[in-house]
């Protein structure tokens, strides 16, 4: 099955949550309201909602309790993106300006909170303890994520395991965790929950080098930002740090980048690891990850949105965008 045929059958279900999050963030302030909105219009796949909803099956389903769930979750995203843009001096998301290149970053570091503090009043809603203390560990571990990737901007010598605990607290957590408060909040049994956000775990770290292999492969109208950005920002990331320390041609890389960076070097390192070994380790590893996934999914009860959530993963890894 692919994504959109799994979109069309969701269709309705994500249209609503796409209206509660504009309710969500609605504001009588006006450049705080127009600030919000920004990022929602630039779309997105809104993957996090859909683990959300599939996840809940698993357990007792009420898309009223669900729906607060993922539209909280997708707003820590938003906020997150938004924050990013900024550390990044990033002037395109998606295809659009960010909030800081059409305000300023004053403007946008102020949304980010606003729309993070939208998320948390949701979460209040839920008695559940479990469930706050998965939201709060979550935002802190993400947190010390984005700390660590500036502390490892335009450090070569990075090793794999800090690249890895890396992308774990930047995206991956926070697509287990959608798995694991579906569970929570359809109040599914422990193991269930578990096997989901392990599952959750494993599509988010494939998720993510994915994300990765696609800054050096996709053009520009794929990733709705310029080819490269990653590296430009000074982003080391798997395919290049595979290419610089273990690939046969390391040695080219190498002598590439010892002209002090100059942004002629960058391109030109930029368009030699597209087509290095780094690109084929990546896709290796991404992979990998993908099985784990599988093997948690092969735990759960064998209902429809078992397969649904495979065919997920199958498609994580195989996208061109």
């Amino acid at each position: 099955m692919k994504l959109v045929d799994i979109y069309y059958k969701m269709k309705k279900d994500i249209k609503e949550i796409e209206d509660f999050i504009s309710s969500t963030i609605a504001t009588e302030q006006i450049i705080l309201h127009e600030s919000s909105n920004q990022l929602l219009k630039a779309g997105g796949k809104r993957i996090r909602p859909i683990f959300v909803l599939l996840s809940g099956h698993f357990g007792e389903y009420q898309f009223e309790n669900l729906k607060k769930v993922a539209t909280a979750l997708e707003l820590i995203h938003m906020a997150t993106l938004v924050h990013d843009d900024v550390i990044d001096d990033a002037d395109q998301r998606r295809g659009k300006l960010t909030v800081k290149a059409k305000w300023d970053n004053k403007v946008a570091m102020y949304t980010g909170d606003y729309i993070l503090a939208q998320a948390l009043i949701l979460i209040t809603e839920f008695e559940n303890a479990k469930i706050h203390q998965t939201i709060s560990k979550a935002i802190m571990e993400m947190c010390e994520g984005e700390i660590d990737q500036i502390q490892d901007f335009n450090n070569w010598n990075q090793s794999l395991k800090q690249y890895l605990r890396r992308i774990k607290r930047k995206t991956a957590l926070l697509i287990a965790v959608s798995c694991k408060l579906g569970a929570l909040a359809a109040n599914a049994d422990k193991k269930t929950v578990q096997r989901l956000y392990q599952y959750g775990y494993n599509v988010g770290m494939a998720f993510q080098i994915v994300d990765d292999i696609l800054d050096f492969t996709g053009t520009t109208e794929q990733l709705g930002k310029p080819a490269g950005s990653d590296l430009r920002q000074g982003n080391i990331t798997l395919p290049a740090l595979y290419a610089l320390h273990f690939a046969k041609e390391k040695n080219q890389l190498q002598q590439i980048l010892q002209n002090n960076n100059s942004n002629n070097n960058i391109d030109e390192a930029i368009q030699f690891i597209r087509t290095s070994e780094g690109i084929e380790y990546a896709n290796r590893l991404a992979q990998k990850y993908l099985a784990k996934a599988k093997a948690a999914l092969s735990m759960l009860p064998s209902i429809k949105e078992r397969k649904t959530l495979s065919d997920i993963g199958e498609f994580v890894v195989e996208r061109s965008f």
